[in-house]
C-alpha cells in the first residue's frame, strides 16, 4: 500500500560515489546507503560513466538496501538526482548506445564550442541561453558525436542523463527537468522555458528531445518489471529529478531569491538563487529548482580532488594532514597555490590552466602544503562570489554542504578568505536527502525545510585572519595573469605526452 504518509527515498548518482537515504514525512533520516564506483578515462580529456554497470547497478543496490530498512512501512515517493548535465545517447527503448559523456570536466567538444560560438553568435547565446558555451554545455558534444561516432549518432532515439536515465528505466517516461535542459546549451531558451526548437535541430538534429517538468513533479509511477529489478512497489510514483548540485541545493533550503550553497566536494561548486538574472559570460545562469527561479552557478574544476591527490602523495589519511595545517598560520608561511590542477571553469572558463604552488622552499612541510590547497580552493570560491556579485547577485545566506565540511578547518577558511559566515544545517548527506525532500513535495506533503533540515551551527570570520587573506587574495587574482602563457605552453606539452589532467 502506498501513502502520502509513507517514507521517502532519495537516492544520488555522484561522480564517483552514489547514495540514498530513506527519510520519514518530519525529515528524519531512517536509513542512509552508499556505493562507490569508477569513472573512466578512455582518453585525456574524456570522462564517462557506464550507464548500466554504474548508473543502473548502484541504484538497484541503493533501492535494496533502503527498502529492507523500510520493512512493512510503506513508502510514498522517489526522487533521484545525478551528475549533470551529461550525454548519454539511447537507442528508442532507452538502451545507451555508448557511455556517457560527463559534464564539464570532460573537455572533448572544444572545437565544437569555437564552431557554435562563430555560428550562433557569443552575444545572442548568452541572450537566449543564460550562459556561454563551454565544456559544460551539452551542446558541442551532440556535435561531437555526429562527427566522431555518426554511426551512434544515427542509431539514437532518445537523449538522457543520470536522472532521467533513471526515471526512464523506472517509469518508462521520457522526460528532463528544466533545470537540467537550462544547461544544454544552446538548445534551451532560459525565458521561454522550453527547447529552443531552431537551435536543437542544428545541434542535435532528428534528435526527439524530452517532455519537459520541474524538478518536484511526479513523472510517472514504478513499472512491474522494475519493480521486479529493484525491490520498490509496484506504482511508487517518480519525481522528474534533476541536477545532483541543485538537489543538494533544495536539501538545505536554497530555494529563496539570495540563498547560496557552498558545495564542498571533489569539485567546488556554488549555485546562487535569484527571479532576474543579468546573464554572465563568466558564470551559468540556469533555471532554478522551483518554478519561477533562476540560479547563478559557478563550478570549480578541482578541490576535494586536490586535497585527495596531496593525501595520496603523503601516504595518510585526511585527519593528520587537517591537525598539521591547523598547526599553520594563515597565508601557510608564504605560499600561494593556483587550485587549477585540472583546468578551469568559472569565471575562467579556462581547461588549459594549470596548478601554480608559489614560495615554495625547502622550510615547507605537508602542513603548510596542505593549508595552502585549502586557501587557494578559498580563493576561487571569493573569486566566485565576486562574479556571481557582478552579474546582480547578492548572497544574503551562504549554506555549506558536502563531505569537505566535516572537520571544520575548510569551511573556517573559506569563511575567513570570504569574509562571509556559513550556516552548516543538520544533515549535509547532500543530494539524495535534496531528492527526499523534492519527492515529498511531489506526493503533496508540503515539508518545512526550517523543520527538515535546521541550522546546526554557523561558520564565522576571524577578522584577523581576513585581513592577512585580503592581501594574499589580491596576489592570487595577479598570479594567473602572470603564468597563463606558461600554463597553456605545459598542457599543450602535456596532451602531447598524453599526461594532461584526468
Amino acid at each position: 500500500m502506498i501513502t502520502s504518509q509513507g517514507l521517502l527515498i532519495g537516492i544520488d548518482i555522484g561522480t564517483s560515489s552514489s547514495k540514498g537515504v530513506l527519510v520519514n514525512p518530519s525529515g528524519e533520516v531512517l536509513a542512509r546507503a552508499s556505493r562507490t564506483h569508477e569513472t573512466s578515462f578512455p582518453r585525456p580529456g574524456w570522462v564517462e560513466h557506464d550507464a548500466e554497470t554504474v548508473w543502473w547497478r548502484d541504484f538497484v543496490e541503493l533501492s535494496h538496501e533502503l527498502t529492507a530498512a523500510a520493512g512493512s512501512r510503506p513508502l510514498a515517493g522517489l526522487a533521484v538526482s545525478g551528475i549533470g548535465p551529461v550525454l548519454l545517447p539511447a537507442d528508442a527503448a532507452g538502451r545507451p548506445l555508448r557511455p556517457a559523456i560527463l559534464y564539464g570536466v570532460d573537455t572533448r567538444a572544444s572545437r565544437e564550442i569555437a564552431e557554435l560560438t562563430a555560428e550562433l553568435g557569443a552575444e545572442a547565446i548568452l541572450r537566449r541561453c543564460g550562459t556561454p558555451l563551454s565544456s559544460q554545455a551539452v551542446g558541442p558534444k551532440w556535435r561531437w558525436l555526429a562527427r566522431h561516432e555518426p554511426g551512434i549518432f544515427e542509431r539514437t532515439e532518445l537523449f538522457l542523463m543520470a536522472s532521467s536515465y533513471l526515471v526512464h528505466r523506472l517509469t518508462g517516461e521520457y522526460v528532463l527537468d528544466h533545470h537540467s535542459a537550462s544547461q544544454c546549451d544552446p538548445m534551451y531558451d532560459l525565458r521561454a522555458a522550453d527547447w529552443a526548437g531552431d537551435w536543437a535541430r542544428l545541434v542535435a538534429p532528428g534528435i526527439d528531445l524530452p517532455r519537459l517538468l520541474w524538478p518536484n513533479e511526479v513523472a510517472g509511477t514504478v513499472t512491474a518489471a522494475a519493480a521486479g529489478q529493484t525491490g520498490l512497489p509496484e506504482g511508487l510514483p517518480v519525481t522528474a529529478g534533476t541536477v545532483d548540485a541543485w538537489a543538494e541545493g533544495a536539501s538545505v533550503g536554497v530555494t529563496e531569491p539570495g540563498d547560496t550553497m557552498v558545495m564542498y566536494g571533489t569539485t567546488m561548486f556554488l549555485t546562487q538563487v535569484l527571479t532576474d538574472p543579468t546573464p554572465d559570460p563568466g558564470l551559468w545562469t540556469t533555471r532554478g529548482v522551483v518554478p519561477g527561479t533562476y540560479s547563478l552557478a559557478a563550478g570549480m574544476a578541482t578541490s576535494g580532488a586536490i586535497t585527495d591527490w596531496l593525501r595520496r602523495l603523503a601516504g595518510g589519511d585526511f585527519a593528520t594532514l587537517v591537525a598539521q595545517a591547523a598547526r599553520v598560520p594563515a597565508g601557510s608561511r608564504g605560499l600561494l597555490l593556483l587550485p587549477y590542477f585540472a583546468g578551469e571553469r568559472t569565471p575562467l572558463f579556462d581547461p588549459d590552466a594549470r596548478g601554480v604552488i608559489a614560495g615554495l622552499t625547502t622550510g615547507h612541510g605537508l602542513g603548510e602544503l596542505y593549508r595552502a590547497a585549502l586557501e587557494g580552493i578559498a580563493y576561487g570560491v571569493r573569486h566566485n562570489l565576486e562574479a556571481m556579485a557582478g552579474a546582480g547577485g547578492v548572497a544574503r545566506r551562504l549554506v555549506a554542504v558536502g563531505g569537505g565540511v566535516q572537520g571544520g578547518l575548510w569551511t573556517q577558511i573559506v569563511s575567513d578568505v570570504t569574509g562571509a559566515a556559513q550556516q552548516v544545517p543538520r544533515e549535509t548527506v547532500g543530494a539524495a536527502f535534496g531528492d527526499a525532500l523534492l519527492a515529498a513535495s511531489a506526493v503533496g506533503l508540503e515539508p518545512d525545510i526550517g523543520g527538515w533540515n535546521p541550522v546546526r551551527s554557523t561558520v564565522r570570520p576571524e577578522p584577523a585572519r581576513t585581513a592577512v587573506y585580503d592581501e594574499f587574495y589580491a596576489r592570487y587574482r595577479d598570479l594567473y595573469p602572470s603564468t597563463v602563457e606558461v600554463a597553456h605552453f605545459l598542457a599543450e606539452q602535456q596532451k602531447q605526452a598524453g599526461t594532461d589532467a584526468v
